[in-house]
C-alpha cells in the first residue's frame, strides 16, 4: 500500500467518525430497522476536503409495510443533511434527489426485472455490494448485504462444488456499461465550462468507476479460478473490501503470484490518479482545458485500462468465468 491510500483512509476514517458524532437522532432512529450506507470516495477509503457523500437509506420490511415509518425516514434525512453541514461536507448530489430509501425486499425482488433500472434498485444493489461502508446500524447492513448475496447466490446449494457467479458477474458488467452509456447520454452541447466537467468526469470514471467494477469481477475471478467455485462467504468476503483492498489482497495470495508485479502497478496508477484529482472541481477544470495536459491524463487513464485487462487475462485462464466475462 502506497502513502497516498494510507493517507487518504486515516482521513476518510477521521471524517466519518466526525460525521457519526452529529448523527445520534439519525442512529436511534435507525435501530434495529435500517441502515445507512456509503457509496463513493467515502466508501472506497478515498475521501479527500472536497469530496462529497453519497448515501442510501435500507430497512427492514416490504415496500407496503416499512419498518421504518416516513416521518422517521424525513428526520433521518433532516440529521444527515444538517451533520453534513457542520462537518463542512459538500451538498448532496442532485439537491438530494439521490438519498432514497429502499427495503431490502425492493433490492432483492426485482433483481433481474424491468423495474430494476427504473426504480434506481439496481444501482442502490450493485453500489451496496461493489462500494459500500455502513454509517449507521451496521447490524442491519450485514443482514441486508447477506440477503441481497443470497438472492445471487439462489442456485448454489445444487451447485456448491462448481458455482459460478453468473447472475452477480453479468449485473457488474451492466453497471459498468451504464455508467458507460450515462456519459455518452451527456456529452452532445458544450461551453467551455461544460466541456471540462465532462472530461473530468470521463477521467473519474476511467478509474473509480472502472476499479469499482473490475476489482470485484477479478477477485471473483481469482476466487474461481483457484477454488473452482465461488461461494456465499466468498462473495462476502469480497464485498467487506474497498476496490483497492481488492487489489492487495490479491497481492497476498500465492496462487496469483503471476499476476502480482501488474496488479502493484495498477495501484501505483490509483494513486497517481488520487493525487491528480485532490482538488476542488474549480482548481481541476482548467486542467481539462489544457490540450496538453489532457491528452496525457487520459493516455494514462487509457494504459490503467489496458492493465486491468492484462490482469483478467493472466488470472483468468480462459476459465468458465473468464469467459464469460470476455464471451
Amino acid at each position: 500500500m502506497g502513502q497516498i491510500l494510507d493517507v487518504r483512509r486515516q482521513e476518510t476514517q477521521d471524517r466519518t467518525r466526525g460525521l457519526r458524532q452529529h448523527l445520534h437522532e439519525a442512529e436511534a432512529l435507525c435501530r434495529g430497522k435500517a441502515c445507512v450506507y456509503m457509496t463513493g470516495s467515502f466508501a472506497r477509503g478515498e475521501a479527500h476536503t472536497s469530496s462529497d457523500l453519497d448515501l442510501f437509506i435500507v430497512g427492514q420490511g416490504t415496500p407496503e409495510k416499512r419498518e421504518l415509518k416516513r416521518l422517521d425516514e424525513i428526520r433521518i434525512k433532516a440529521d444527515l443533511i444538517e451533520a453534513t453541514q457542520k462537518c463542512s461536507i459538500p451538498e448532496f448530489s442532485g439537491d438530494g434527489r439521490y438519498l432514497e430509501h429502499y427495503t431490502v425486499n425492493e433490492l432483492t425482488d426485482t433483481l433481474g426485472k424491468p423495474e430494476d433500472d427504473v426504480a434506481n434498485t439496481f444501482t442502490a444493489r450493485l453500489l451496496l455490494l461493489l462500494e459500500s461502508q455502513p454509517l449507521l446500524e451496521s447490524d442491519v447492513y450485514d443482514k441486508v448485504i447477506q440477503d441481497v448475496i443470497g438472492a445471487y447466490w439462489q442456485d448454489y446449494v445444487d451447485h456448491k462444488s462448481d458455482f459460478t457467479p453468473a447472475f452477480l458477474a453479468n449485473d457488474i458488467l451492466r453497471l459498468w456499461r451504464t455508467f458507460c452509456v450515462n456519459y455518452e447520454a451527456r456529452t452532445k452541447r458544450q461551453p467551455d465550462e461544460e466541456k471540462a466537467k465532462r472530461k473530468l468526469k470521463n477521467y473519474k470514471l476511467k478509474y473509480s468507476r472502472l476499479l469499482t467494477c473490475y476489482s470485484a469481477l477479478l477477485y471473483l475471478l481469482a476466487v474461481h479460478t483457484h477454488k473452482r467455485t465461488v461461494a456465499p462467504d466468498d462473495a462476502s468476503n469480497m464485498v467487506r473490501l474497498t476496490p483497492t483492498e481488492r487489489l492487495e489482497w490479491m497481492l497476498r495470495q500465492p496462487h496469483l503470484d503471476r499476476a502480482h508485479e501488474k496488479i502493484s502497478s495498477l495501484i501505483a496508477d490509483y494513486e497517481q490518479f488520487l493525487a491528480n484529482t485532490a482538488h476542488p472541481e474549480k482548481e481541476l477544470l482548467p486542467r481539462f482545458l489544457d490540450r496538453d495536459v489532457s491528452r496525457e491524463y487520459f493516455a494514462l487513464a487509457a494504459q490503467f485500462g489496458d492493465k486491468i485487462f492484462d490482469v483478467i487475462e493472466t488470472i483468468g485462464q480462459r476459465g468458465q468465468l473468464h469467459r464469460l466475462l470476455v464471451v
